[in-house]
Parts: structure tokens; C-alpha cells; sequence
């Protein structure tokens, strides 16, 4: 197949006995630019995605030939493009490549709960517009987390960095607020490199507690007008405080998160999942590969895993580095990390092995 811009030029070759072929008829209100991208970086995308097939573009005309199962999934994947194209949302490389990677793990079978949403319903899923941007999910474990939300009164986000599972709570809770589902939003984290002794730091309890929840203000900035957040604090419609300051309350008709749960004792996750009020919504966020505390302490997200898996009204959304929408690099960091400790792991146990045989 021909990867370059001058394959919109030519027509597909003959397919050969066994192969199929699909023709596509981009419609005239749509320029093709929003289809193949600017300098056909799109088509590119796709080009790169099916190197068997063979892919070319006349006018309004999209063609393909090649393996029956790869020519299907190139017809599915211009539908899905063009359900997102028809409601004003442009297609972006990223998003190209997602629904090709949604598209290929509907049909290998690898989605969960079965067939499931298609890439169009995940990528035109709003849950929040603010400052001239929409927030939505970008990947299918991310819409299927943000409906969790919707659907249960406490749900874990559990995932690395950049699965946006604070963000995607965050705006959430703020769509819950607007909405009028809630009277207030409660964020909270453990302020682990601090012991949670706050008192031996210098300045105010702002002062002292604003590094350790500084990630929660940013997201708070991305989502509601910067001038109205020290109102909201100030009347207490939203409140950023450490876990220590969670302990003797009962919190109703709340939307509360609390972030970096990784960074919680059993005690710690206990005491917060009790504060628990009526009409009020939990939701917990963080990466169990990433636990901050001393040697010896137990991580309570861990933990709880065990303990409330399968509890009626309590879901477990588990992200991975595929739903990881920083840098592309991000995502292949963490699976680096990923086999690194996989391998330490497998040496590890062989070693003990080894010893006890001796």
C-alpha cells in the first residue's frame, strides 16, 4: 500500500480472491479536510493503523481494499468518524487512534460487558463545558468510569497518572453542583509527606496544606470561573481540606473526592468511607503503584479492594495505561515501569525459591 498524500490520487489496486472491498461517500457538507486532516494527517493515522490495506481518496470518495475484517473495521471507523463530525466536534489524530483501538478490542472481544459503547458514543459524551472547552471521556474505561459515577454512591478510580481520574471526578462534582444535585463539593487528600503533622509547618493552615492540595485548586481553575472559587470556598459551597480534617464529620447532600487514596491507611480509608452522609456521593482516586507511605504501613486503598469488592452500590473502575490522555510517552512510561516491576518481581520469588531449596 501507497503511505503517502499521493495516494488520494489513485484508485485501489484489484483486490485479490479473498480480499474485500468498501467504498465511502464523505458527504458534501462535510470538506474533507474535517475527514482525512489537514495535510491528510488523519488519513495518515489510518494509513499507519491498516498497513495491509490498501486505502485511497477521489474527491468525496474514500476507498479500501484488503483483508475482509481490516476493510470492515475501516468502514466502521469512517461511520464512527462521521457520527463525531456531525455534531461539530472536529477529529483530532487522537482521537482517530482511539476509535481504531476501541474498534479492534470490540472485535477481538476484549471489551468489557460485551459490545458495549461505539468510539463515537465515548468521544461525544459531555459532562462539563466551561471557559470555552468541553470536558468529556476519551476512552472507553474513562466513559465507563464517569457513568459509574453517575450510577453508584462510591466509586474507586484506581489507575496510573494521566488516566484522568481526579479530573474526570472533578468535573463530575462540579456538573453535580451546577445541576443542583449537591449543595457543596468536598476534596480532600492525605498530606503523607507531612505526616499529616501540619501543625510543624510554618505559616497558616493554607499555607501549609496548599502544596499538598494545590493539584485539586488547578483542576478547580480549569473548570468554574477563577473569580468565583474564593466565594464558593468562602461560603463553604466548596471546601479543599487534608484527610486529617475529615475525622468526627458526617457529610450529606456532598459530592466529595478524595485524591492520591494510594496515600491512606486501612484506619485512614475506614474513617473516611463512614463519613458518609445522606444524598451525598464518594468518589475515590488513585494508583496503587504509587504508595508514598512510610515502610510497613498498609496502603488502605489496597486493602479496600478486598474488603468492598462485589458490595452492593460500590464499583471498582480500574484505568491503564491505555487510557492514559497526557503525552503519548506517558503511557509507555508506565508499562515500562510496569514490566520493570513485573520482572523485579518474577527475580524476586525466584530468589526466595532458590533459598528455601537449599
Amino acid at each position: 500500500m501507497t503511505q503517502t498524500p499521493t495516494a488520494r490520487d489513485g484508485a485501489p489496486r484489484d483486490g485479490a480472491p479473498g480480499q474485500a472491498r468498501a467504498h465511502f461517500t464523505v458527504p458534501a457538507k462535510h470538506p474533507m479536510v474535517t475527514v482525512l486532516g489537514s495535510g491528510d494527517a488523519l488519513l495518515r493515522v489510518i494509513e499507519r493503523s491498516f498497513p495491509d490495506a490498501d486505502i485511497h481518496v477521489r474527491g468525496n470518495q474514500v476507498s479500501a481494499v484488503g483483508e475482509a475484517a481490516e476493510v470492515a473495521l475501516i468502514q466502521r471507523l469512517f461511520d464512527e468518524m462521521m457520527l463525531v463530525l456531525r455534531t461539530g466536534q472536529p477529529m483530532t489524530e487522537d482521537a482517530v487512534e482511539r476509535s481504531i483501538a476501541m474498534l479492534r478490542a470490540s472485535e477481538n472481544g476484549n471489551a468489557e460487558d460485551g459490545e458495549g459503547e461505539t468510539p463515537a458514543e465515548v468521544l461525544t459524551q459531555n459532562i462539563l463545558s466551561s471557559r470555552g472547552r468541553t470536558i468529556r471521556p476519551k476512552t472507553l474505561n474513562q466513559k465507563r468510569y464517569v457513568d459509574a459515577i453517575d450510577k453508584h454512591t462510591i466509586v474507586f478510580g484506581i489507575g496510573p497518572a494521566g488516566t484522568g481520574k481526579t479530573y474526570l471526578a472533578m468535573a463530575k462534582a462540579v456538573q453535580a453542583l451546577q445541576s443542583k444535585q449537591v449543595t457543596r463539593i468536598i476534596l480532600t487528600r492525605p498530606a503523607v509527606e507531612a505526616g499529616e503533622r501540619l501543625g510543624f509547618l510554618p505559616g497558616t493552615l493554607y499555607e501549609k496544606i496548599d502544596p499538598y492540595l494545590r493539584p485539586l485548586y488547578d483542576a478547580l481553575h480549569d473548570m468554574l470561573d477563577p473569580d468565583s472559587i474564593p466565594k464558593l470556598m468562602a461560603s463553604g459551597t466548596i471546601e479543599v481540606a487534608p484527610l486529617a480534617y475529615m475525622r468526627g464529620r458526617t457529610l450529606n447532600d456532598a459530592f466529595i473526592i478524595l485524591d492520591e487514596a494510594q496515600n491512606t491507611s486501612p484506619e485512614q480509608m475506614k474513617m473516611f468511607l463512614t463519613r458518609l452522609g445522606f444524598d451525598s456521593k464518594i468518589v475515590i482516586t488513585g494508583d496503587v503503584t504509587q504508595v508514598d507511605l512510610p515502610n510497613g504501613t498498609k496502603s488502605g486503598l489496597r486493602q479496600v479492594q478486598d474488603i468492598l469488592e462485589g458490595v452492593d452500590d460500590v464499583h471498582f473502575s480500574r484505568l491503564t495505561s491505555h487510557d492514559v490522555v497526557r503525552h503519548k510517552l506517558v503511557g509507555r512510561i508506565v508499562d515500562a515501569y510496569e514490566k520493570y516491576d513485573s520482572a523485579n518481581a518474577r527475580a524476586d520469588e525466584q530468589q526466595r525459591t532458590g533459598r528455601k531449596r537449599k
